[in-house]
């Protein structure tokens, strides 16, 4: 069994539906660790060692938050800074993160069309999560496509938010038991594009 750890961020999470829902269902999962940054570190003040030793721990990294600017929120973004030192993370020596698997848990406020060249962000998520995939390629990990729900923005329906969030409990039971399909999932325009197809049936 693979242990995950969910580095999760929002800075406003009791307004966000969605992204409660979707950690509502993982965060009991056996084998899953779910580390909220902005709880653990208000001040922006995060433990290096600390969460070293967390992804040194686990097999898999996912980074869950809303795409704000296209990008992290701010404390994500300080993690990286911080955390991703060289010697440990990358370079001759920093062998830490070799070899596991990496990917964002990402909620939009806009909806998919607005994500494609000639759709209102005139950029596809792979190319605007393409600093993500470097940095993954630079710490010798393996770069998965992103778990996208879209057209938060617009207010998700229930059915919608529970069906996502099953979706979402079914990938990381899949990755942490084997059974998820990791080299056709990279093909994806996102991890979650088909499900039933990527899951194997024990």
């Amino acid at each position: 069994m693979k242990k995950i750890l969910i580095n999760f961020a929002h800075p406003a999470k009791s307004h966000s539906n969605i992204n409660k829902a979707l950690r509502k269902a993982v965060e009991t999962l056996e084998g899953v660790t779910v580390n909220d940054l902005y709880a653990n570190y208000p001040d922006f003040m995060i433990d290096i060692q600390r969460e070293q030793a967390l992804c040194e721990a686990h097999d898999i990294i996912i980074f869950q938050h809303p795409f704000y600017w296209y990008s992290t929120p701010a404390i994500m973004k300080e993690w990286l800074d911080l955390v991703l030192e060289h010697g440990w993370a990358y370079g001759s020596e920093g062998k830490a993160l070799e070899n596991k698997l990496f990917f964002q848990v990402i909620t939009t406020g806009g909806d998919a069309s607005t994500y494609q060249k000639d759709g209102y962000n005139q950029f596809t998520i792979n190319e605007l999560t393409s600093p993500y995939q470097a940095t993954a390629k630079l710490c010798n990990m393996t770069w998965l496509p992103p778990f996208t729900v879209s057209g938060v923005h617009r207010g998700l329906e229930q059915e919608k938010v529970q069906s996502q969030s099953e979706d979402y409990r079914r990938t990381i039971i899949a990755l942490r038991d084997s059974l998820f399909n990791i080299e056709q999932a990279k093909q994806q325009p996102f991890l979650n594009s088909d499900i039933n197809r990527m899951i194997r049936t024990p």
